[in-house]
């Protein structure tokens, strides 16, 4: 389904993003890659078949127009940008926290009020919104990351109760733990950690479904979908302290944490 298809990946310059990208262009799509770091693009580019590159900041509306101007026809779009912080409520970090909401959900929003009208004018494509595990439920010291996640993911609903009679397709994908060179600094145990080559795999089995919602792994994720139904006292209490508790995101998680009974 992805040959000789135009997706534009934002956030491809490592992690997820990175993966995707290759694994796309071994499945014959003909990518346009963005982030903020250039450098690290073009080699990501070179990686995945000499894919375009239009360097992007997705808090900034001005290079969001502007790449927009440069960006051309598209088949589908991958949102993979993700910034976390670790910020309980007793610790607030005004700058970190909008710095998060900004860069996941805000980021989206530019981005989305180009790209989704481009695919209503023309009546089809292919939104792809990388949520996280977090976004499920509150978590402690997730007032930036979570509630940024959560609010992307509902973004992803709205997006398809709007469309869902078009031949517009809308889809939220919901990774836990991933490998990458900043949740390697974490000293604490990730449970079901995978590999961006692995979480790219399911990511792209997602992609050839028609769920507008996929949760991995399994049965890590069903902590957090089941976790919905439980009464908020105890599921606090399942997801530990607050220096102890929320999953970075698919994306380039800048920190993360772990699960499980309070120490």
């Amino acid at each position: 389904m992805f040959k000789s298809k135009t997706y534009w990946i934002i956030g491809a310059s490592e992690g997820l993003g990175e993966a995707l990208a290759k694994q796309l262009h071994q499945d014959g799509a003909k990518l346009i890659l963005s982030a903020r770091n250039a450098e690290r693009l073009a080699a990501v580019a070179k990686a995945a078949g000499g894919a375009r590159t239009v360097p992007l900041d997705v808090t900034d509306t001005n290079s969001v127009n502007d790449a927009m101007t440069r960006i051309g026809d598209l088949d589908g779009v991958i949102y993979c940008v993700g910034q976390y912080d670790p910020v309980p409520a007793t610790d607030w970090q005004p700058q970190a926290v909008e710095a998060m909401c900004e860069a996941n959900f805000m980021g989206a929003v530019r981005v989305l009020g180009h790209v989704v009208p481009r695919f209503v004018a023309k009546g089809q494509g292919h939104v792809v919104l990388i949520g996280s595990l977090a976004g499920h439920r509150g978590l402690p010291g997730s007032v930036g990351y979570g509630a940024s996640k959560a609010a992307l993911m509902h973004l992803g609903e709205s997006l398809q109760a709007d469309l869902r009679e078009t031949d517009l397709k809308v889809q939220v994908i919901n990774p836990g733990f991933i490998q990458t060179r900043l949740t390697a600094k974490n000293g604490f145990r990730m449970p079901m950690i995978q590999t961006p080559e692995v979480a790219a795999q399911n990511v792209m089995t997602a992609m050839r479904s028609n769920r507008l919602e996929t949760n991995f792994p399994a049965p890590f994720s069903l902590l957090f979908t089941l976790g919905k139904r439980l009464p908020k006292t105890l599921f606090w209490r399942l997801f530990g302290k607050p220096e102890n508790t929320t999953p970075g995101s698919g994306a380039k998680p800048r920190g993360t944490g772990t699960l499980g009974p309070s120490a």
